[in-house]
């Protein structure tokens, strides 16, 4: 027991540091403990392999899986492949592809149906049958494109994380789907092709992708008018691997995230039912409770 509670002690001693390299912000060793150390001692606890986090954007999913990544390498000795949808975003000229084809608005990455979800499978299914190496795409967001190199993981793995921001998303019901939110559905979308296709993706394609986790975690934003600051907040800290500086301003940020707001709302209110754990975060991007579901 002493043991136990010294290395909880030096685990929360660790977690601060690293929020506080990340977020340049002090955590108290009470919230740490509180709302860090529960999650990780689920998830080293649980039986499961294989573990999925969805969010909105901003909310701190990657902030999350870092500190999950390290502190269960660290203090439990388990190694945790990471993947990011985002990083599974379709290569540029690919989006101009499909935006001309099938709608205008698939040149922005976001949607399902911009990912390259078929090589995503592929290396879960190389995680299931330990392959390696696992040849992981890197995606640049402010070049807008995939890099031509790769992260290669050559170590076999006990856990895998992967974390985006419509991770574990049910189709949206029809009576959602074809009202106009916001300007660019109802300007840009007025036959309502993009979101259906992309709602046929998130049908077919994502749910199957998304069956292949044994335990599904939401970081649940208070609302989603918090959205736009907090990616804001997030393309002041975005560092090209190019070290080529695109940023967006606020402008073109609203625009940006009408692209993900239905989805976004969606799964804030109508969604949740699929999560094993749906972790709720107020506005200032903390972990204020935790509701567990019993799913079926």
């Amino acid at each position: 027991n002493k043991l136990f509670l010294a290395m909880n002690s030096k685990m929360i001693l660790t977690i601060q540091k690293q929020l506080k390299d990340i977020t340049n912000k002090k955590f108290s060793k009470k919230y740490i403990n509180k709302n860090i150390i529960p999650i990780i001692d689920h998830i080293v606890s649980s039986d499961k392999k294989r573990f999925l986090i969805g969010g909105s954007q901003g909310v701190g999913k990657s902030t999350l899986v870092y500190i999950l990544k390290k502190n269960i390498k660290n203090f439990y000795n388990k190694k945790v492949l990471t993947l990011s949808l985002d990083d599974y975003y379709l290569p540029r000229k690919k989006r101009l592809s499909l935006s001309k084809k099938i709608h205008p608005l698939l040149i922005t990455r976001g949607v399902p149906g911009t990912h390259n979800i078929k090589l995503l499978i592929k290396h879960i299914k190389q995680f299931n049958n330990s392959k390696y190496p696992i040849n992981v795409p890197i995606f640049d967001k402010l070049i807008d494109d995939s890099l031509p190199n790769i992260r290669k993981e050559n170590l076999k793995s006990d856990i895998l994380i992967l974390e985006g921001w419509c991770c574990g998303a049910k189709q949206i019901k029809n009576n959602f789907l074809l009202k106009n939110i916001n300007s660019l559905e109802k300007n840009e979308d007025s036959k309502y092709l993009w979101r259906k296709y992309y709602n046929n993706k998130l049908k077919y394609e994502y749910h199957g992708l998304f069956k292949m986790f044994d335990y599904k975690i939401f970081l649940k934003a208070s609302s989603f008018k918090y959205v736009l600051n907090w990616r804001l907040k997030q393309e002041k800290m975005n560092k090209s691997n190019l070290n080529i500086q695109k940023k967006m301003n606020k402008k073109n940020l609203i625009n940006f995230i009408q692209h993900y707001e239905k989805l976004t709302r969606w799964m804030l209110k109508r969604n949740t039912s699929m999560f094993d754990l749906i972790i709720k975060v107020n506005n200032k991007q903390k972990i204020i409770a935790f509701t567990k579901n019993k799913i079926n």
